[in-house]
């Protein structure tokens, strides 16, 4: 599909790469925003907003016009440098599946014929990309779960759902990283927070990070927890 360039108001363009959520497509999004990144174009860019096959562009009108930005960019698309697929970082987070923290994995084990165990081992035995964040502050769209996981979405969804929380909704899976409203299917929690306001980077995962989830044991996860969920939890273990 060839690229587009769409406007999006008095000040913001977005690149769109296809119309399908596609790993080859959103490595486009997250290179160009990159490549961007490290041009000189970057002094004339209020932020950028990847999505799964998308990258919307806040620019500054004062600063560069409508049309030399798109001229740049569509340079700096035709010279785009694709990172190696081996070059990635890849997140560990621990989560304590079921019991209290996972209501539903029973569920999801049940719609798919499995048993819980087989639930935690499919789960947490991929590379997850990630595909964009939303929804609230730090909110992972994760890409790459097993089939064999597939649940729809609650018909009812919880008013409050823990920040941490570990859910599967459809082919997606994701955690919540405040306490906030949602639908989907609950099968463990972290103790990591994933947002925190007062950090030097309050969101822990970007755009084109990969997650790994790991299992841990109620003990574990008091521990995480009683030490401020520090992401540096994996070297403990």
């Amino acid at each position: 599909m060839e690229t587009k360039y769409l406007l999006a108001g008095d000040k913001s363009i977005v690149v769109e790469f296809g119309d399908t959520i596609d790993e080859e497509i959103n490595r486009k999004v997250i290179n160009l925003m990159k490549n961007i990144e490290e041009s000189s174009l970057i002094e004339s860019i209020y932020e950028m907003i990847p999505t799964y096959r998308s990258l919307m562009i806040n620019y500054n009108p004062l600063k560069i016009t409508f049309n030399n930005l798109i001229n740049s960019i569509k340079n700096i698309e035709s010279n785009l440098k694709i990172s190696d697929k081996g070059e990635k970082k890849v997140v560990k987070i621990p989560v304590l599946y079921g019991g209290d923290f996972g209501p539903d994995i029973e569920t999801v084990a049940n719609q798919n014929d499995l048993t819980i165990e087989d639930v935690i081992k499919l789960h947490s035995e991929v590379e997850y990309l990630v595909y964009m964040l939303g929804f609230t502050p730090g909110f992972t769209y994760l890409g790459g779960m097993n089939k064999k996981l597939e649940t729809p979405r609650l018909s009812n969804p919880r008013v409050k759902i823990p920040s941490g929380s570990v859910g599967i909704a459809g082919k997606q899976t994701g955690v919540y990283p405040i306490d906030s409203p949602g639908g989907w299917q609950l099968i463990g929690r972290t103790p990591i927070n994933l947002y925190e306001p007062t950090r030097e980077e309050p969101i822990l995962l970007s755009a084109g990070d990969y997650v790994k989830f790991t299992p841990i044991n109620k003990e574990e996860f008091e521990k995480i927890l009683s030490e401020g969920g520090s992401n540096q939890w994996d070297s403990q273990f």
